[in-house]
């Protein structure tokens, strides 16, 4: 009876990290897109992601007092705020890249992710990576040729690097693969749920902070704007919290740096929603190498 009951809990566990897997691989690219539309609005990047954890925190409030916050251990509270800050920074550093650059093109960039994450493996946890996994790195690297040249001209140049919207998108996903493995962290020393109560609120206060220094000015003609266009922050919320939350299931059934390789199947869905939404052009090549760094992805992931 225990030995049935061991495979019904481990077969119940994998269908939640897979299904978690597939929220997370529509939720990412889907908010992209409200983020993109929000800022095409002139809506400030810094104030959609402060209103975003804002919506998010209310409704945290909701379910906080059955989470037994006083049970937690004090190394927890030191994660979370690390990650409070880092996903403050990495969601504004996205926002903006989306606000100047192509969903088409950024999305697909977020399978670097999981190359950073191998790295911060083998720096901080001493995970060495196998052939498969070096050749998925090679696949992504080799994907993001096709991805970032525009297919204006015969050879690709680093000279991509200099474009802001890439920086800023490359800054961003440094922050927010090292917040993963802190995630990973908080959810060993808590749960998935309350991980995700303290990402809303301490992002928030973070990104609250900021705000009251950097749009002190603006704020009211960004709240305007924002219940002109509530529909979309609407959507928004909904759909970052459904990332979120569903990245913290996922991480409690698998490793950090191949739940990160798997999110990756999202780039596909980045690239047709930035001809669906935005008509961005040169579509064709861009699924060419998305498909390839999803192929990376997936080697990535068979050396667990």
């Amino acid at each position: 009876m225990s030995t049935i009951v061991r495979m019904s809990v481990s077969a119940l566990l994998s269908f939640t990290t897979a299904l978690a897997i597939l929220v997370r691989i529509i939720a990412n690219p889907l908010s992209n897109v409200f983020q993109k539309q929000l800022t095409a609005r002139s809506a400030h990047p810094l104030f959609i992601t402060t209103t975003t954890f804002g919506f998010l925190s209310i409704l945290c409030l909701a379910f906080s007092p059955s989470l037994h916050l006083l049970r937690l251990p004090p190394t927890f509270w030191t994660t979370m705020l690390t990650i409070g800050l880092l996903s403050a920074a990495g969601n504004v550093l996205l926002v903006k890249a989306l606000q100047l650059g192509d969903l088409s093109v950024l999305g697909p960039i977020n399978a670097y992710k999981s190359v950073v994450s191998i790295v911060l493996g083998v720096v901080l946890l001493g995970e060495v990576p196998g052939w498969l996994g070096l050749a998925g790195v090679v696949c992504i690297i080799a994907g993001s040729y096709f991805v970032l040249d525009s297919g204006t001209s015969d050879s690709w140049s680093w000279d991509v690097l200099r474009q802001p919207e890439i920086r800023y998108r490359l800054a961003a996903l440094v922050c927010t693969a090292t917040e993963a493995v802190f995630i990973k962290k908080a959810v060993l020393l808590s749960s998935p749920a309350i991980s995700f109560v303290f990402w809303c609120i301490l992002g928030f206060v973070v990104s609250l902070v900021w705000v009251a220094i950097a749009l002190r000015h603006q704020w009211r003609q960004q709240l305007a704007l924002a219940h002109t266009h509530w529909r979309t922050y609407l959507l928004l919320f909904l759909s970052v919290g459904l990332m979120q939350l569903s990245t913290n299931f996922a991480f409690e059934g698998i490793q950090v740096g191949y739940a990160l390789a798997l999110f990756q199947l999202s780039a596909v869905l980045s690239v047709l929603f930035g001809y669906r939404f935005f008509q961005e052009k040169n579509i064709r090549r861009k699924l060419i190498g998305a498909f390839i760094m999803v192929a990376g992805a997936v080697l990535i992931t068979l050396t667990a």
